[in-house]
């Protein structure tokens, strides 16, 4: 199955955000090339909130180029199999954390936001840090930071403040 058919299938059976939800649907219908970042009408990417429940915390990056911080994430590539690959694998590059597992049950949320290279419809998920996790900046980051759950909206815009807010709901 390839990627694009994956995401179609997790996107069907994902049951919030429904008018989101059915505008990303569209994006692929219309778009075949609409996983990839050549597909300048705007692309499917992948993002994965690292999440420390033990010590009630998040990991975000104070990313390079767009200057906010951000949960992990980015682009999908030809190697995922999957859209909860591609978010586990931009999540373990970005925080140089190994051994991180995403939450089961699929997207916590979408998200969709214009960035300079195009429109980037979101699929998030997030990630359970193992215990003991010690992270390492990436080359995309300016920094990499825990934050109490309590201290996320001081830092970072309302997208990432609702993620952290789903995330913490499926806990």
């Amino acid at each position: 199955m390839s990627l694009h058919d994956e995401a179609v299938l997790v996107l069907k059976e994902y049951e919030d955000q429904e008018e989101l939800r059915q505008t990303y649907l569209e994006h692929l219908q219309t778009h075949p090339d609409g996983m990839w970042k050549a597909c300048g009408a705007g692309h499917i990417t992948a993002s994965a909130l690292v999440i420390d429940p033990a010590r009630g915390r998040v990991l975000l990056t104070l990313h390079r180029k767009l200057r906010m911080w951000l949960q992990m994430g980015g682009h999908c590539e030809p190697g995922d199999a999957t859209l909860a690959a591609a978010a586990l694998r931009e999540a373990t590059e970005e925080s140089g954390i190994a051994g991180l597992t995403l939450l089961p049950g699929g997207p916590v949320r979408l998200d969709r936001h214009h960035t300079p290279c195009a429109w980037h419809l979101d699929v998030q998920y997030a990630a359970l840090a193992p215990a003991g996790a010690l992270e390492a900046i990436s080359d995309e980051s300016l920094d990499l930071r825990w934050f109490p759950y309590e201290e996320v909206a001081d830092v970072a815009d309302d997208s990432v403040v609702r993620l952290v807010e789903a995330t913490r709901a499926r806990l």
